[in-house]
């Protein structure tokens, strides 16, 4: 009896490594970002608005319990997700809280001012007429990020070269725009900055995150 109560609390013992992992809200935002493609620590400290010695305790906390991998490239180390799974965990545990905690979910409400201003989450038909040409599916995310991954049929303008790169958008079809998921605001500006000059335009609240986990058939 005492044997089998040994090996259970170390069964979850282990487990709990990886709720411990992510119980940091600076180290959920590291998950998020990496799920976007890998990144050095100067680049994740810089888009996590926190120091580079504070990113690189978080992110040895995240390695410890293989949640992230490295690779020295040169005089940068590189970190990347271990795998899929842990864009799955990401998603699911923030799908979990949106459902069970009101708090969050009035905070996910006053991001959006309008609900025009959000693509319909049908993935299958959003790729139908992207690939017919019918909607353009815009990736607004720094360039890196989507040659690491991007949604399919989607082109790449970064927010900071959206104003300059206007023209390569047609203006009689609908824009839908995606950044780095639901929390990201990045793509929410761009609705903004596209509404203003007359482009019939909406957010996707996905990024590739949600779609690698679910991919469209």
């Amino acid at each position: 009896m005492n044997d089998s109560r040994h090996v259970k609390d170390l069964l979850y013992e282990q487990v709990a490594r990886i709720g411990k992992a992510a119980s940091s809200p600076k180290r959920l935002e590291l998950i998020e970002l990496l799920c976007q493609g890998e990144k050095s620590v100067e680049t994740l400290a810089r888009e996590a608005a926190v120091s580079v010695k504070l990113a690189s305790a978080h992110l040895r906390e995240l390695r410890a319990a293989r949640l992230v991998e490295t690779e020295k490239q040169g005089k940068y180390v590189i970190y990347r997700i271990a795998n899929r799974e842990v864009a799955g965990f990401w998603v699911a545990i923030r799908s979990l809280a949106e459902d069970r905690l009101v708090e969050l979910r009035n905070v996910i409400e006053q991001m959006v001012s309008h609900p025009t201003e959000l693509a319909p989450q049908d993935r299958d038909s959003l790729v139908k007429m992207a690939r017919k040409g019918d909607v353009v599916v815009l990736d607004v995310r720094p360039s890196d990020e989507f040659l690491a991954a991007h949604l399919p049929f989607a082109r790449s303008i970064p927010i900071d070269e959206l104003k300059l790169r206007l023209a390569e958008l047609p203006k009689g079809k609908k824009v839908v725009a995606y950044c780095r998921g639901p929390y990201c605001l990045i793509a929410r500006d761009a609705v903004e900055l596209l509404r203003k000059k007359g482009y019939d335009a909406v957010r996707l609240p996905e990024g590739v995150a949600e779609w690698g986990i679910a991919p469209v058939r």
